[in-house]
């Protein structure tokens, strides 16, 4: 387990909003931006100043730089200590088709720095801000800060149970990774005073008395942005209020908050966007997240690539690649894995027993809420990964460690069953939808956005595989072979019951993408070995232990499952499972062709046939190019 000083780095040093604040903080000049490098008005430009409609309570305590432009600052007012910088033709682009000058105009500032070429315009107030170098400040009621401002660092957060018990104190640069550890590690009170260290540390460095606006950020058309650090190039426009917030942004990763939205006491990662009268309230948004479309985020920490709209999140931790983007709710939810979504209707928010709103759900990577399910609390579906809770599902308090699964309404009543017991199908995704898990492993790799986050997008990987192997054992090892089964005949079926057909064909799938897990690792090691040395260290490869921690995973499977040591029979079998793999992908895509052409007149007019699926052709290409390899290294084994 990584220490809080291998997961959090050298982020103390590098942090964007650190830097930033540490030489705003310094006091060995007279001016953050300009050092030393600044002047008194003369007195011929102080004339020139009031003559063009300016005023200053003490002419004084206004300090330039020494290249200081006098003829852009009109119709302004001067309070306190300002420094400003120098401002030329430079032409700055404010709306779409609009380009004004930069300098100063019609707007109030108190105690704040201008840099060079940077455009203030229609400010009601600007006071105690350092507004970096060509910077827009345009049409905005109250730019201002407080002494003493934190920018949002430091927020507890009540993380997977809404009265607190897993609470992660947040900083900016805070990863999923980081949040995962806190909120899990509550019986290590050194990890957690260690973190909380951490945070205060952090918390002190960022902490100042002035706000920042960094190079080429926006502020436009919005009413109150307050004790808030803006990055460099980030952009608020339109917002109805920004207030105690961290906004890190860089010009390729411009983070946004527009069109009516409400951020406040939160932190936004770089590329994050928050727009269409969307809020976010004491919450994390980690890089390349968004909020949109009236979505409501409280108490919660995004992970990235992941997207809230129209719907509800709080005091849930969300990770990479979930997509949220109908009226849903989700409260109290740890789900690091992320990778899944959430339908129209969903009801994840049972944590409220009328006692107290102290229960939990542990979603579990790739996990499917159908339209309109209601989840009961406590649930845990992280041993049941890439499962799929069918439509208007009324899922009890359970747990399930069957991955793959598929958990649907009661298709009847079976005497003897709780009629509130849904059915459980366990590895139907495997047999029935295989197309859902294949797209979405090229979808996730296509659609990343993220640069300081890593992901293993594999699905057929070791943790999971283990997973499948163990369900597959307590379906093949049950006592007594019966119509139907619950959890008291097999452990992890939760509150469902399951059919002997399920049971069944959910050894098969497990059995089938076990083997084929194990199959592409062997492709993978008789390929190396065949470029690096030739044929030579084949013919053992499958009886001899390996240091290779993959693939000894992957040979024990092998030498369990498919014991002949025939490595070319092997590779053909593989062959004969890819094409197996492709065709499924369109049998499951064609299952909406025949639906819909019986139901809908002209729907094959409309829609495209799954042989014309971009998926379902990629994944042919795929499984032909896989043919050929293996037709290769047969071949060479062979000579």
């Amino acid at each position: 387990m990584k220490s809080v000083a291998q997961l959090v780095g050298n982020v103390l040093e590098v942090s964007e909003v650190v830097v930033a604040v540490k030489a705003v903080k310094a006091k060995r000049h007279r001016s953050v931006l300009f050092g030393d490098a600044v002047r008194p008005l003369t007195k011929e430009e102080i004339d020139v100043l009031n003559s063009q409609g300016n005023y200053a309570q003490d002419w004084t305590q206004v300090l330039v730089s020494k290249e200081f432009n006098i003829h852009r600052i009109f119709n302004c007012n001067f309070f306190g200590t300002c420094v400003l910088g120098n401002y030329t033709d430079h032409e700055i682009a404010v709306a779409p088709g609009v380009k004004l000058p930069s300098g100063l105009y019609q707007s109030t500032i108190i105690n704040a720095e201008i840099g060079n070429d940077a455009l203030v315009m229609n400010v009601g107030y600007l006071a105690n801000y350092v507004v970096h170098d060509e910077a827009i400040v345009v049409n905005v009621q109250s730019l201002c800060a407080e002494k003493g401002i934190s920018f949002g660092n430091g927020a507890e957060l009540p993380i997977a149970i809404e009265s607190g018990g897993r609470e992660v104190l947040t900083y900016a640069d805070i990863t999923i990774a980081v949040a995962e550890r806190v909120a899990t590690s509550r019986s290590d009170k050194a990890f957690l005073d260690a973190y909380a260290d951490f945070v205060k540390q952090y918390v002190e460095a960022v902490t100042c008395n002035k706000g920042i606006v960094q190079r080429r950020a926006m502020v436009r058309n919005s009413a109150t942005v307050c004790n808030t650090f803006i990055g460099a190039g980030a952009e608020i426009d339109n917002a109805t209020r920004v207030s105690n917030c961290t906004i890190l942004s860089n010009e390729d990763e411009k983070t946004r908050i527009t069109d009516g939205a409400y951020v406040v006491n939160s932190l936004l990662q770089w590329g994050s966007d928050v727009t269409s009268m969307a809020i976010v309230d004491t919450s994390v948004l980690t890089e390349h997240s968004h909020v949109a479309r009236h979505g409501k985020v409280t108490q919660s920490i995004i992970g990235p690539n992941s997207g809230i709209a129209e719907g509800e999140v709080t005091a849930s931790l969300v990770g990479p690649f979930v997509g949220f983007h109908h009226q849903a709710l989700l409260i109290a939810a740890f789900w690091p894995e992320g990778k899944g979504n959430v339908g129209y209707g969903a009801n994840v928010g049972s944590n409220h027993t009328s006692k107290a709103p102290d229960q939990e759900i542990w979603c579990g990577e790739g996990t499917f809420f159908g339209l309109g399910t209601n989840i009961k609390f406590p649930s845990d579906f992280t041993k049941a990964p890439y499962s799929i809770i069918a439509t208007a599902v009324n899922a009890l308090p359970q747990r399930i460690e069957f991955p793959f699964s598929l958990i649907n309404s009661p298709g009847a009543a079976y005497p003897g069953i709780s009629p509130a017991f849904d059915e459980i199908m366990p590895g139907w995704v495997l047999s029935d939808n295989i197309f859902m898990i294949k797209r979405n492993e090229g979808k996730y790799m296509k659609r990343n956005k993220a640069r300081r986050s890593t992901f293993v997008f594999e699905v057929f990987r070791p943790d999971i595989v283990d997973l499948m192997v163990e369900g597959r054992a307590r379906l093949q090892n049950v006592k007594q072979k019966k119509d139907l089964y619950t959890s008291r005949d097999i452990k992890g079926l939760g509150k469902n019951y399951l059919l002997e057909a399920n049971r069944v064909s959910g050894i098969d799938a497990y059995t089938f993408y076990i083997q084929y897990y194990a199959l592409l690792g062997l492709k993978k090691r008789v390929a190396e070995l065949l470029s690096q040395s030739g044929k030579a260290g084949v013919a053992q490869l499958l009886s001899t232990p390996s240091e290779d921690a993959r693939w000894e995973h992957e040979r024990k499977i092998l030498q369990r499952e498919l014991p002949s040591n025939d490595v070319a029979a092997n590779l053909q079998l593989l062959v004969t499972m890819q094409e197996k793999i492709a065709k499924d992908v369109q049998i499951s895509k064609e299952k909406d062709d025949k639906r819909g052409t019986r139901i809908i007149a002209d729907y094959a007019e409309a829609h495209a046939p799954a042989s014309e699926d971009s998926f379902v052709k990629e994944t042919w290409e795929v499984t032909e190019e896989l043919k050929k390899e293996v037709e290769r290294m047969v071949a060479q084994l062979a000579a």
